[in-house]
């Protein structure tokens, strides 16, 4: 298909264009994970670990919540 032909289907909005998109590649950017690690005192793992279970969560999306809130918070405290 022609990108003129796509943009017009999606443009037009009658049509669905799902079945013309190859969804198998799609990446979301900035979203790729890489993997670090960080050292905790022990009393730090286990109110983690404590919070964790308290609230039905793993210890790491404990860690991710808390880490993406508190940067959300700075960058809208601290906008560039």
């Amino acid at each position: 298909m022609k990108t003129e032909e796509f943009d017009q289907k999606f443009d037009d909005g009658v049509e669905d264009i799902d079945g013309d998109l190859d969804l198998s590649t799609v990446r979301r950017v900035n979203q790729e994970s890489k993997r670090i690690n960080v050292d905790f005192p022990a009393w730090v793992v286990d109110s983690l670990d404590r919070e964790a279970a308290r609230i039905g969560v793993t210890r790491q999306s404990i860690i991710k919540v808390w880490l993406v809130e508190r940067l959300q918070m700075e960058a809208n405290n601290h906008p560039e």
